[in-house]
């Protein structure tokens, strides 16, 4: 029978940082939204022949395929999303003052030497037809969120070629529990490069956020006998953080401060539900830390008559702090499926 979309499915699998883009089976599904794209190229040449419409002759020089992942953010699934566009990062086990039950996932920006990126291969498709990319990678990702929703996150995901496939088996790869980040449990904190990050919370005044980044990694094509890219390198990456406040005394305070072009560091954290022993986190966390300066304030809008302010924050190094940007997710995951 045609496929049907309620019958989609979106399946992932690690590959092997020794061999990047060898595909392997995928062990868990992603409860996300999300459709592969095959990106070959068909070039029709140029060509004088004597025929009015050319002929049929065709060529394909290079293998690409594509897939924008989008749904609401959770502790479990997010880090997929910051291991293959941040950096791939090993979780420690939260044991600051007795042993904690959570896992820590730091990944941490690059400043003097690039990050690599961990390398996936996923499945996609109905039950008419599953295809599959291999060496899968981030480009870029959204994080966005609206008082009273959870957290979306939306990412660019690139890979080497797009290929048939059969889904592998749900005994394999089932179907996992998650816990949403919910926007209404997030704080704002906002200082100066001087103080300690995260010393001041900012409260009654964050209705929205977006954070977008542009991961600095991208595919490499060269002459090696394939038509898929080789290896892929990272160059420099964007960070852009979009804060809309309530018209109020914050407001205006962020705004003097983008007009003296005064360094801020800003953290917004999200608590989840209470891991089953706390250490140095009682709760599963996202935690975004963020250095840089202001880099525009919005003429001032309303909201069914409220009046708000939207700010644009450019992250960067500062010499102050040592610091640029980091994300930290510590949910209950010893490892991710």
């Amino acid at each position: 029978m045609a496929g049907i979309k309620s019958l989609r499915r979106i399946l992932i699998g690690k590959e092997s940082t020794g061999t990047p883009g060898t595909a392997v089976a995928a062990t868990t599904v992603l409860r996300m939204t999300g459709v592969i794209e095959d990106l070959r190229e068909t070039v029709f040449p140029l060509e004088d022949v004597g025929l009015i419409p050319g002929t049929d002759r065709t060529y394909i020089p290079k293998y690409a395929a594509s897939m924008t992942i989008e749904g609401e953010a959770t502790f479990e699934q997010l880090p997929y999303f910051l291991e293959a566009g941040i950096d791939n990062v090993a979780p420690t086990t939260d044991t600051s003052t007795d042993t904690g039950s959570g896992y820590i996932y730091t990944y941490t920006f690059p400043t003097t030497a690039q990050n690599a990126p961990r390398t996936y291969t996923i499945e996609g498709g109905d039950d008419q037809e599953a295809e599959e990319m291999e060496y899968s990678f981030v480009k870029d990702f959204t994080l966005s969120g609206n008082a009273g929703e959870a957290w979306k996150v939306s990412g660019n995901w690139i890979g080497r070629q797009c290929s048939t496939t059969t889904f592998t088996a749900s005994t394999d790869a089932p179907i996992p529990t998650v816990e949403e980040m919910l926007f209404s449990k997030t704080t704002l904190a906002i200082d100066d490069d001087t103080d300690v990050m995260g010393a001041t919370v900012k409260s009654n005044t964050l209705l929205s956020a977006e954070l977008k980044v542009t991961t600095g990694f991208q595919e490499v094509y060269t002459g090696d006998g394939q038509l898929y890219f080789s290896f892929v390198k990272q160059v420099a990456p964007e960070i852009v953080l979009t804060v809309t406040f309530e018209h109020d005394g914050t407001s205006t305070a962020e705004k003097a401060k983008w007009r003296a072009g005064t360094a801020r560091q800003i953290r917004l954290l999200c608590n989840g539900s209470a891991l089953a022993d706390a250490g140095t986190y009682t709760y599963k966390t996202l935690k975004i830390d963020l250095v840089g300066k202001w880099e525009k304030f919005d003429k001032l809008d309303e909201k069914d008559g409220n009046d708000i302010v939207k700010g644009t924050f450019r992250a960067r190094y500062n010499s102050t702090t040592a610091l640029f940007a980091s994300i930290v997710v510590v949910n209950s995951l010893a490892s991710l499926p």
